[in-house]
Order: structure tokens, then C-alpha cells, then sequence
């Protein structure tokens, strides 16, 4: 590899250095380029942050105003709204006891987390392997690095053994490139389902409990400031 090489050629050169392991670890990272992508895309889409709605559709609800909390909840996207709907539509449909609904509307939430935490198990996979393709890419050239010094015999040039091990070193390189961002985005989109998962249990907690009053306090509780206070 010659510095007048255009960076292509340098990067089709590095590949061959590397080969088998090298186009392994490329596929990989192409394979977690696209599933991020589209997992990012996927929670933009969502708009996870905007959670408003969720106040505004209890409060009518607990007024007596379940048409109208559906109404609110039914103009958003993601697992909270859907999950929202479902056990306002639950525990008013008079086929259902109260138990019932509860029951339908964790199990209906929870599969809907479930559907969140799609595509993440290739992320996590991806990170796993990487690191692993390319040290056996390492162990793999200073095998053949080895070999060359065996078949030289005497006339062992210093020069050729250091060219060696850095050329096997490259792969475990590329591996921990592709292994580092996976496991961070992988960890970030598992904060954001736990996040949504506490929130979530707070919302049908919330939707199936009145709002109380803490006993002792002069100043009116978070439940009462979001929901209001009853009619006397």
C-alpha cells in the first residue's frame, strides 16, 4: 500500500489483509449500520419524548370523560398511546370485569414493549461477534505471519515479522469499530424502553387507581395537580 493510493484502493487493500475475516466484519457492520438506522428511525418516528398527552387523556378520564380521553390518545403513535386506548376501551366495555381489563391491558402493554425491543437482538448478536471475528482474523494471520518467519529460515528480516503482526492486528481493530457503536446504540434503545416500560406502568397504574390525596400534606399531591380535584 503506497501513500499515492487513492483511498479506495487503500480500503480494498486493508480488506485483503484481513481476508476472510476482514469481508466478515464488513458485512457485519453494513448489517448494524442498517438495523440502527432503521431502529432510530423507528423511535423518531414514534415520538417518544412527547408525553403530554398522557395527562390530558387521565384527566378527562377520570372526569368521567372516557369518549374523550380515547379521542386524545387515538391521535398518537407508540406503544403508550395504543396501550392507553386499549385499557380505556377495556375497562369501560361492560362484557369485562374490572380484573379483566387490568389483566387485558398489562398483557396488551407488555406486547407492545415487546414489539419495541424488535431488531435489537441483531444489534446485540452483532456486537458479540465482532470483537471475536476479528480476533480470530488476528489469529489467523500471525498464523500465516509465522509461517513466512518458519519458511525464511535464517534470513529473518525484522522488518517483514513487525509487517506481519500489524497486519493481523487489523482485524481486531475493525472488530472493536464495529462492536463499539452497536453496543452503545444498543444501549441507549434499551434505556428508552426501560424509560417507556416505568412509564407506562405509572400510566395504567394511574388510569385504574383515583387520584389520591396524601394524607398530611397541606399542598395538593402530583396525582391531584394532574388530574384535578374532584367536584364536591
Amino acid at each position: 500500500m503506497t501513500p499515492t493510493q487513492d483511498p479506495i484502493d487503500q480500503a480494498f487493500s486493508l480488506l485483503q489483509l484481513g481476508a476472510p475475516a476482514s469481508y466478515l466484519l464488513l458485512l457485519l457492520s453494513l448489517m448494524a449500520l442498517t438495523l440502527i438506522i432503521v431502529k432510530g428511525w423507528e423511535f423518531w418516528e414514534l415520538r417518544l419524548p412527547d408525553r403530554a398527552f398522557i395527562g390530558r387523556a387521565l384527566l378527562l378520564y377520570h372526569r368521567g370523560q372516557p369518549a374523550d380521553a380515547l379521542t386524545i390518545l387515538q391521535e398518537h403513535r407508540g406503544p403508550l398511546a395504543s396501550s392507553l386506548s386499549a385499557a380505556v376501551a377495556a375497562v369501560t366495555n361492560s362484557a369485562l370485569t374490572r380484573e379483566q381489563a387490568v389483566e387485558f391491558a398489562r398483557v396488551y402493554a407488555s406486547e407492545r414493549l415487546e414489539d419495541m425491543r424488535a431488531l435489537l437482538r441483531p444489534i446485540e448478536v452483532i456486537s458479540q461477534l465482532a470483537p471475536l471475528t476479528g480476533l480470530l482474523g488476528t489469529v489467523l494471520g500471525m498464523i500465516s505471519a509465522f509461517k513466512a518467519l518458519q519458511a525464511a529460515g535464517e534470513n529473518v528480516s525484522p522488518a517483514a515479522l513487525s509487517g506481519g503482526i500489524w497486519e493481523a492486528l487489523l482485524t481486531t481493530a475493525a472488530g472493536l469499530v464495529v462492536a463499539i457503536p452497536c453496543i452503545a446504540a444498543l444501549h441507549f434503545f434499551e434505556r428508552r424502553i426501560e424509560r417507556m416500560q416505568t412509564e407506562l406502568e405509572s400510566a395504567l397504574t394511574r388510569l385504574f387507581t383515583p387520584p389520591v390525596q396524601l394524607p398530611g400534606n397541606a399542598e395538593p399531591s402530583a396525582l391531584e395537580t394532574l388530574f384535578g380535584k374532584k367536584d364536591a
